[in-house]
């Protein structure tokens, strides 16, 4: 009889303690983490892949395409280091430009990266690398070379300037003109008029600017439909590249875009050039 009541009290003591370890991970779980922060799948806050990869629960994961695959898993550090590490010290993109800042950005653009089978997520992102590599150098460059002697003003109503501030070329695709960073600004948050400089100096924001630019102007939708990343260039610098108007800079981008294909074991595709 006694030794059934010890029994019995060492049953009840361990359901507590049971209950009360999946209490607390319960709490866990709903981690509760600042807005920048990831709960990962133990149920922490913080930032990379161990809190914003492979089962992040809330925040800024790393977003999940159909086809099984995610951004995270494509642009490993390695791949993203082949491209930064060939920026000088001297850079002033260097260390600015970080792959964490850069899948934070592409977590809010659910569908970059993500969109069809696992061969057209690597072609878009061997495309949107091709692009930031040839406009930054190897991500060497945050503001536009000479850009402040430039005018980028199309002033209407819509979308005024202002006279003390410039609108050149800023981030891993260059954002310029003052409408652009103005519509840039209304969808990401931040003063596209009175503050362009921002994104110069918020590497987040810089790539999400580059980011809504791939998203708001289609370009994310020629190449996952198929286009060609001929289509890509026509988007971006046609006016400049296209139709025999700069043929080694269009062929640059080309190089690049079948180097990162070639890296992530898939086949360029077809109309490359424009």
């Amino acid at each position: 009889m006694h030794s059934f009541r010890i029994t019995f009290l060492q049953a009840i003591l361990f359901a507590g303690a049971v209950s009360g370890l999946l209490s607390r991970f319960a709490v866990a779980q709903n981690c509760g983490c600042a807005s920048n922060l990831c709960c990962s799948k133990y149920g922490y806050c913080g930032t990379g892949d161990a809190y914003c990869g492979d089962g992040c629960q809330q925040g800024p994961c790393y977003s999940s395409g159909s086809g099984g695959g995610s951004v995270g898993n494509i642009v490993t550090q390695a791949f993203f280091d082949g491209i930064a590490n060939q920026a000088g010290a001297g850079c002033a993109g260097k260390g600015f430009y970080t792959r964490d800042a850069f899948l934070s950005a592409a977590s809010a653009y659910s569908q970059f990266g993500t969109t069809g089978a696992d061969d057209v997520q690597k072609r878009e992102i061997a495309a949107y690398f091709a692009h930031v590599t040839h406009e930054t150098g190897h991500f060497c460059y945050i503001d536009e070379i000479n850009g402040a002697s430039q005018n980028y003003c199309q002033a209407s109503t819509a979308y005024p300037c202002n006279a003390d501030k410039k609108y050149f070329g800023r981030g891993p695709l260059q954002l310029t003109w003052n409408y652009n960073y103005i519509d840039a600004g209304n969808a990401l948050n931040f003063d596209g008029l009175n503050a362009p400089e921002t994104v110069g100096s918020d590497r987040v924001i810089s790539f999400k600017s580059s980011l809504w630019f791939w998203t708001a102007k289609k370009v994310h939708d020629a190449i996952t439909s198929g286009q060609g990343f001929g289509a890509t260039i026509r988007i971006i610098n046609g006016g400049v590249e296209c139709d025999g108007k700069n043929t080694d800079q269009m062929n640059a981008r080309v190089g690049y875009y079948k180097d990162y294909c070639s890296q992530l074991g898939v086949a360029p595709g077809d109309n490359l050039t424009c």
